[in-house]
């Protein structure tokens, strides 16, 4: 437990990080920043500078708390992946170094790629996740939690082993397509896939008894 608070202090101080970045050069940053940006690199989304340096990370450091809160709550947590849990535990303040740096660096004058780096950090998260899925256990906070997945081990098992499958080869597409170019079906209709088919998959199994 003791370990579990540790690393939840230093996860928040991690999602806090791009504050003291922020602030550092808080002069130097626009009035109106940059804070989305489409599929082609283009901006589409503003916030104010103290959003976008303060207000942002306390976001992503108050969803880090909810996600250990959740994670420790869990009933079935003893079933829990170790590497899927510390995925889990970290999401958070790699995120937020990620895009806080981001976009500091995009309001200062810095050349991003950021249609590229982006998809890349999620196709990577894709892989390592997909590459854990099939060892995963029951769990009500981790995986796929359908009423047939919890009811049913076997159903889990293999539902896990197709979902980990496609969500390897997902994120190895995320990263080739971040190269290639992108369009909005290209972008939506894999993640529907990696989503729906495992869904579908483990409705089937359930209806012949499995």
């Amino acid at each position: 437990m003791k370990k579990d608070k540790r690393t939840l202090i230093l996860t928040t101080l991690l999602c806090l990080l791009p504050m003291l970045v922020g602030f550092a050069v808080y002069d130097r940053l626009p009035e109106t920043m940059a804070t989305h940006w489409g599929l082609h690199g283009e901006v589409n989304g503003w916030s104010s500078r103290a959003f976008a340096v303060f207000g942002l990370p306390l976001i992503v450091a108050a969803l880090n708390v909810v996600m250990y809160l959740g994670l420790n709550a869990d009933p079935k947590r003893a079933n829990m992946s170790t590497a899927l849990r510390l995925i889990a535990e970290w999401i958070c303040p790699v995120a937020s170094v990620l895009t806080g740096g981001l976009t500091i660096a995009w309001s200062l004058g810095f050349e991003m790629r950021i249609e590229r780096i982006v998809p890349i950090f999620v196709g990577l998260m894709f892989v390592i996740v997909g590459n854990y899925m099939p060892k995963t256990k029951q769990s009500y906070t981790m995986g796929i939690r359908l009423p047939w997945t919890l009811h049913s081990e076997e159903n889990w098992n293999r539902t896990h082993r197709l979902a980990g499958f496609l969500w390897v080869l997902g994120g190895l597409y995320f990263i080739v397509m971040s190269f290639v170019g992108w369009t909005p079906a290209g972008f939506l209709f894999p993640v529907l896939l990696m989503v729906l088919i495992p869904t579908v998959y483990s409705y089937v199994l359930h209806k012949k008894g499995i």
